[in-house]
């Protein structure tokens, strides 16, 4: 990242080519700077070039006003966190109630002073940059260093409302280290740790897409999530990954079907419909989990078309495809 790219990024909304200059000429040894002339425009830009960390903003702008902008940013869980300080010239006390009321963090009216304006700035980009932090270590596993399974189910809630609007499929693996208990009895829990980290590590690794997301789900387990990927995508996925892990050669004395670390995994997918919940899908990879593990573990394993289940069996002991 570079040291540009590192500041915090700023969005001026406002009709009035003075106070964008003035705005501008005062904040760019500090901030990264972006305009909007109004709000239309201004929510256009976040939804295309994403999320600024703060939001000055004009009430009085052509189209839509500042607080309509302001309003439609706060009822929307994507950018309701986004700080919004209202600068106007709308200087009564109702009209700065009425702006606090909707959700900005702070109401500057003009003529203003610019030292106090930047003094506010920095406040708070500092109180979101500290809010950002914290949100995102509650979001981690600790040992692993991944995104822990609140931020799974979160994601999941997502991408599965998105599968459902656009008629796409979403897949998930969810996989197991083999014999986990039995690595820690002959290896040590600090060694178990090491492990995990290291699995975690390379699944991590694996995705080739913004999208696709890797979390631990709890324990010696972990999940890959896989938006716009059907069943036959997932298996090829799953089998990378335990191959992969196999290939680290994580020596394992406890276990009872290799010299190396392994891993079980269930993979399902499908297109999300209407009256589905995602549970659906979390608890189809869950059952076939155990069936990989219940199949005699170091293998992946989905579900087949009724008619064709005979035949991939035969031809397959490591993995079968999922509909």
């Amino acid at each position: 990242m570079t040291i540009e790219n590192a500041k915090p990024l700023i969005l001026i909304v406002d009709d009035t080519p003075t106070n964008i200059q003035v705005l501008a000429e005062n904040l760019i040894q500090d901030y990264r700077i972006k305009v909007a002339v109004s709000g239309e425009a201004a929510l256009d830009a976040i939804a295309r070039q994403g999320l600024p960390d703060l939001i000055l903003l004009d009430v009085m702008i052509p189209g839509m006003d500042g607080y309509e902008v302001c309003r439609r940013l706060k009822s929307d869980p994507t950018t309701s966190a986004i700080p919004v300080i209202f600068v106007t010239a709308m200087n009564e006390a109702t009209n700065e109630e009425y702006g606090l009321t909707l959700g900005a963090m702070d109401y500057i009216t003009k003529p203003f002073y610019l030292p106090v304006v930047k003094a506010r700035i920095r406040n708070h980009i500092r109180l979101k940059q500290m809010t950002d932090m914290l949100e995102a270590m509650a979001w981690m596993d600790g040992l692993t260093g991944i995104p822990n399974r609140r931020r799974f189910d979160q994601v999941l809630d997502r991408e599965w409302k998105r599968a459902q609007r656009n008629y796409l499929p979403l897949a998930l693996i969810m996989l197991d280290v083999d014999y986990f208990k039995a690595y820690n009895d002959s290896h040590g829990h600090g060694a178990g740790d090491i492990c995990l980290k290291q699995v975690a590590s390379l699944l991590a690794e694996m995705p080739v897409r913004s999208t696709d997301f890797v979390a631990r789900y709890g324990g010696e387990e972990f999940v890959m999530l896989l938006p716009d990927t059907d069943a036959d995508g997932a298996r090829r996925i799953a089998e990378q990954l335990r191959l992969n892990i196999e290939s680290m050669c994580i020596a394992h004395a406890g276990s009872g079907i290799s010299e190396w670390v392994t891993i079980s995994a269930g993979y399902a997918a499908l297109i999300p419909q209407s009256q589905q919940a995602a549970s659906l899908l979390l608890d189809e990879a869950d059952r076939l989990l155990y069936l990989a593990k219940d199949a005699g573990r170091n293998c992946v394993m989905g579900c087949l078309p009724q008619d064709e289940s005979a035949d991939r069996q035969q031809r397959s002991a490591k993995t079968v495809n999922l509909i």
